[in-house]
């Protein structure tokens, strides 16, 4: 199987022209997926990428032949103008500080958003003109700048398979939804098969936008948009833990910067310039420590190392000075001829330094304000062979779910980052080992491999459950072949549900009215020889009977509490104690004024309880709450709950559409059910396998066959009347 990942950034940068020279690509997803590919053994994959700007034209094609044939890369080529407005616009200024949930920091500017749609649209063109997207083929994309290309790709190549991995945090829904492009961005992503996330708390973010925004509601993170089957699921990165845990030709370095500080107590800072690091608060924190803690004065050295990021950004160069003035301020407030408190590094580091300082350091702080997961945490806790060393962590990055046993700190609190700072100083060695063989041992058997396999692994899955899907589908070779079936029963019986089946739900149910044709093709259905029309659902005796009391079918009203054959009266075939009712009923009243756009539906037999129309988050909280006080009333009692889409029904026990369906099969030989529901389900499940059974709407089902839409369910009902 080929692989295709796809980012903004490619792993390698030209570094010069005359002649063309490449240097590694700096950044925790560069070196996080070429350490997978090489680790999993991936032998067919290409990544595609931005090819850089201020290129010759002709250099261009060498480039990119250099690109292919040496390493892999697919450059894709944007203007230098729409670049910039794209990468330090959208994404820089919009994107990043709304996901980062700073949405006052964030801009809106519709240019910039133009220029977001047409990179994206660059890398779709890109990919087409240059790769063959087959049925092997998966395709990874990755990260917020990419936002908009699985829904692009998707409409190209339905079949693909597409999986998109988010390295940043997803914001809150309330925050999301101040975003003017939330929908697009949202649909944007669900073209994809799979959508991942570092976190747990990200990944329901993203679902509960989902439900706000675009009414899509999911079952274990499965959802249906488009009559397509996708997931959403929780896939926190891992590092390379035997290259940090085995790293060799370090021990010099380590010990040069120990003996280079008198062997004093180190703590280390190594991070992007950013705002949402917490570097400022950091040395605010170390301020507070040093006051506080005359003791440890000319005994501890903080090691502050700022990679250069968007240097020509005025407020990174703004808050570069805002660090360097506080350093410098420390230093003379509290250092001397023989101690500088702080020592300050604004450069990049290699590997090999990185992991020294790491090897060399009593300390780690990794205090982000909010981070998507922040490696450098894992790292720092794989490179210590020798079980020693602290790391403080915030509580805000994606790694703090996985490294509890760190001491995990709120970073906008001076004071508790301040005696975080001190405890970590202070800990005994033996519990410096317990905490990080801990936290080693998890490192170890989630490491980058096995982040990126079960990524993949999952993506196959779920393709695999849509193509199942899609080969249930009621195509035109399987009709042909109902058809010939239909044809050449003796007895045939048909079970039909109504609401989302013929007619689409609606906010109300009064609302779902059924047309002219729907009644025509019933009669139709209903006046052909050996064949009888049973209408399945859970509404109302006195509805159906307004809608289709005169037609030549079997009516069945609360799901099997009544039924009314053709030219009869209705027949009852259920009890309930009216006073256990009215309970029901008051309890459910309750929830009403809980719960606005909820509203009861009182029938004969059952209570309903619906809550299409209500807030999806305010409304899963309280209908279970309802659920566990209905649960609690009628309990050892005769009645039971039925949990449908957007409603909860009490009814009596032992009453459903399967037994009702199995009532009415007696000496039929074509049995045909089709229904929409989680209620019709139990209708799908008690009938034999030989018959035919379709849900209407793409997800899991009992079902033997799927429907799109209720178009094609009435498209069928009519095949069969003029094929009857």
């Amino acid at each position: 199987m080929r692989l295709v990942v796809i980012a903004n950034r490619l792993p390698v940068t030209v570094k010069s022209l005359d002649p063309v020279k490449f240097e590694r690509s700096p950044g925790g997803l560069v070196s996080g997926i070429e350490t997978f590919i090489k680790k999993a053994r991936i032998s067919d994959w290409v990544w595609m990428g931005w090819g850089g700007s201020n290129l010759r034209k002709k250099d261009v094609q060498k480039i990119k032949e250099l690109l292919l044939n040496k390493h892999r890369c697919l450059p894709a080529y944007v203007p230098e103008k729409i670049m910039n407005k794209f990468y330090n616009g959208f994404c820089n200024r919009t994107l990043w500080p709304l996901f980062h949930s700073m949405p006052t920091l964030a801009t809106y500017e519709k240019s910039t958003w133009e220029s977001y749609i047409e990179v994206n649209r660059i890398f779709l063109k890109t990919l087409l003109e240059n790769l063959e997207v087959g049925k092997e083929t998966q395709i990874w994309i990755h990260d917020y700048h990419l936002m908009l290309l699985p829904g692009m790709l998707r409409e190209v190549h339905p079949e693909a398979k597409i999986g998109f991995f988010l390295h940043i945090p997803f914001p809150p829904p309330e925050i999301y939804a101040q975003f003017p492009w939330r929908r697009e961005i949202l649909e944007g992503l669900l073209g994809a098969d799979l959508i991942g996330f570092h976190t747990y708390e990200y990944t329901i973010n993203f679902l509960r936008s989902l439900s706000r925004i675009l009414g899509i509601e999911h079952s274990m993170g499965e959802l249906v948009y488009l009559d397509r089957l996708l997931k959403v699921d929780t896939f926190p990165m891992g590092i390379d833990f035997e290259l940090f845990n085995s790293i060799k030709g370090v021990s010099k370095k380590t010990k040069a910067i120990k003996q280079a500080l008198g062997n004093k107590k180190i703590v280390f800072s190594v991070d992007r310039l950013d705002y949402t690091k917490g570097i400022y608060n950091r040395l605010l924190a170390f301020e507070d420590f040093l006051r506080r803690r005359e003791d440890w004065r000319g005994k501890v050295v903080l090691i502050l190392n700022v990679v250069p990021s968007r240097e020509g950004v005025e407020q990174y160069q703004s808050m570069k000075r805002q660090i360097e003035e506080k350093v410098a301020q420390i230093n003379g407030t509290f250092g001397s001829v023989e101690w500088v408190p702080v020592l300050y590094h604004y450069k990049s580091l290699s590997v090999e330094d990185l992991v020294a300082h790491y090897k060399a350091s009593d300390v780690l702080l990794v205090t982000p304000i909010k981070d998507g997961m922040n490696l450098i945490a894992k790292e720092f806790v794989a490179s210590r062979r020798d079980l020693r060393g602290v790391l403080v962590l915030s509580e805000f990055a994606g790694s703090s779910r996985e490294l509890g046993e760190a001491l995990v700190v709120n970073p906008n609190s001076v004071e508790e980052l301040s005696k975080a700072i001190e405890l970590a100083l202070e800990m005994p060695p033996e519990e410096q080992e317990s905490r990080l063989r801990i936290m080693q041992d998890r490192l170890k058997r989630y490491d980058v491999l096995k982040w990126g396999s079960e990524f993949l692994e999952t993506l196959k899955g779920i393709a695999s459950k849509r193509d199942t899907l899609k080969t249930k589908e009621l195509g035109d070779r399987l009709t042909r072949k109902l058809k010939d079936m239909f044809r050449s029963a003796k007895s045939r019986l048909l079970l039909v549900d109504y609401d989302g089946t013929l007619v689409p739900l609606a906010k109300r149910p009064q609302l779902a009215v059924p047309t002219q044709e729907i009644k025509d093709i019933l009669y139709l259905l209903g006046m052909l020889e050996n064949t009888q029309v049973v209408l399945i659902s859970g509404r109302k005796k006195e509805q159906l009977h307004l809608w289709f009391g005169n037609l030549p079918i079997t009516l069945v009203a609360e799901h099997g509490c009544w039924v009314k054959e053709p030219k009869r009266d209705w027949d009852s075939r259920c009890n309930i104690q009216s006073e256990l009712k009215e309970k029901v009923r008051t309890i459910m009243d309750t929830y009403v004024d809980r719960l606005p756009q909820s509203f009861v539906e009182d029938k004969d037999f059952t209570v309903a309880f619906h809550y299409r129309n209500a807030d999806p988050e305010m409304a899963s909280l309280r209908v279970a709450e309802l659920v566990d006080e209905l649960k609690a009333l009628i309990a050892n009692t005769e009645l039971s709950i039925l949990t449908g889409n957007k409603v909860i029904e009490v009814r009596p026990a032992g009453v459903n559409k399967g037994t009702t369906a199995i009532s009415f099969c007696q000496n039929c030989d074509f049995v045909l059910a089709m229904g929409d529901d989680i209620t019709d389900e139990d209708m799908f499940k008690a009938l034999s396998p030989k018959a035919i059974t379709i849900k209407v709407g793409v997800a899991p089902s009992f079902a033997r066959y799927h429907l799109a839409s209720q178009v094609d369910a009435l498209n069928l009902l009519k095949y069969l009347v003029e094929n009857g």
